[in-house]
């Protein structure tokens, strides 16, 4: 049976080179490249929901990719798709390198200029490996390798005091509902506001992970607070000045914990654009952006679609917008934010009524919401739209099909 190998690299004279070395190699059938680490990712999680079988034996990553630096995007493929057997390619093969390539779940390193000996020798050993691996997992690898880990939601504001927190609460409290393991994270790092409107007092936030490099089950869980509700919260620094320790890299090791150990994680990003934010909204599954129908936050969210474009976060046809204190008689309606930003637009827009929503958010207490509020059952009919609620047996959208109502989970289109 050939060796499937997947190279991926931003340069295309280095990653045309590897394909042509690649294809020499003696029952090896190298697929189309990928030019950036969203891609690989992407292609991996389309192939996964498709068939296990579907997944590529080796990846081949060049030490030049980007925007994810390639260590950090070998722990996500190592962590999301174990038996997907990585190599790297370098001009660095000291071992320094080595080591923290190994530590990031790399099966091997090949050393530039490639040398076809060097190259042949490493992809048959992988290849090996992951072939050994599928078969000791057997009737399990459908659940070993499609189990790509749990769907990851960003909600940003266009700004300030857009809705984007209320919206993260109530979309984790209805993916919590319908039975589904769900964390909710509170990545405004200098301003999170998640346990006031929860009115829980913390001890460990997001911070005492940014440290950590292997985030084990028993480390997170000591790190995460356990609501009432059912809801895993890890929320933001009391010390806002402390939200400087968590660095992108460290923002993406820890939602990549988190997606490995829940069904759902729902990431409350702020309106203010950090490392941090960054690197979870271009690694996120369905990336929202809260704005209200008036004329500032809509050219706000403009503002931020295009930067997010500009800095390779998110494009913008892969970006959600989600109109909050929706009325019928405004002037802004949602097909003209749609049309202004360029974005995808969810079909739920969330009701102006300030009255249902005030005496919870005074109490802190906004998960008794009433369930006859008319922004509730928008924001839980939200979470259906986006396929986070657990769909009822046999129907359509179920855990695994990778598809929600709305068709916005990136990794799977």
């Amino acid at each position: 049976m050939p060796t499937r190998i997947l190279p991926a690299g931003a340069d295309p004279d280095a990653v045309r080179s590897l394909t042509t070395l690649l294809s020499q190699l003696p029952d090896a059938e190298p697929q189309p490249p990928v030019g950036d680490s969203t891609q690989l990712v992407d292609t991996l999680a389309r192939l996964a929901a498709e068939s296990v079988d579907e997944l590529p034996e080796v990846v081949v990553v060049h030490e030049r990719i980007g925007p994810v630096p390639a260590l950090e995007l070998i722990r996500e493929v190592a962590l999301r798709f174990p038996a997907v057997g990585v190599i790297l390619v370098t001009t660095d093969a000291g071992p320094g390198l080595f080591s923290a390539a190994m530590d990031s779940g790399a099966r091997g390193l090949v050393a530039l200029p490639l040398s076809y000996e060097e190259l042949a020798s490493r992809v048959q050993a992988v290849a090996q490996w992951s072939t050994g691996v599928r078969r000791h997992l057997g009737h399990g690898a459908s659940d070993a390798l499609g189990g790509v880990g749990g769907t990851v939601v960003t909600v940003s504001g266009a700004k300030g005091g857009a809705g984007a927190t209320l919206a993260a609460i109530q979309l984790a409290l209805a993916a919590q509902a319908s039975g589904r393991a769900t964390a909710l994270v509170d990545l405004d790092l200098q301003t999170g506001d998640i346990a006031s409107y929860l009115d829980i007092q913390f001890r460990r936030s997001v911070v005492d992970l940014a440290a950590i490099t292997d985030i084990s089950p028993r480390v997170l869980a000591d790190a995460v607070f356990r609501h009432d509700t059912g809801l895993a919260l890890l929320l933001a620094p009391g010390e806002g000045e402390r939200g400087e320790e968590v660095t992108d890299r460290a923002a993406r090791q820890i939602v990549s914990a988190l997606r490995s150990r829940y069904e759902v994680v729902v990431v409350d990003c702020g309106a203010q654009l950090s490392g941090a934010g960054a690197a979870v909204v271009e690694m996120a599954d369905i990336a929202l952006l809260v704005t209200t129908p008036d004329v500032i936050a809509v050219r706000a969210a403009k503002r931020t679609v295009r930067m997010w474009d500009r800095l390779q976060i998110r494009k913008a046809e892969e970006t959600t917008v989600v109109v909050n204190r929706h009325t019928r008689s405004t002037e802004i309606q949602p097909a003209l934010v749609q049309r202004i930003t360029g974005t995808a637009l969810a079909r739920t827009a969330i009701p102006a009524n300030f009255k249902e929503l005030q005496a919870v958010v005074d109490a802190g207490r906004v998960h008794e919401l009433d369930s006859r509020s008319t922004v509730k059952q928008a924001l839980w009919g939200l979470a259906g739209e986006l396929g986070l609620v657990r769909a009822a047996e046999g129907a359509a959208g179920h855990r695994g099909s990778g598809r929600g109502p709305g068709g916005f989970r990136r990794r799977k289109e």
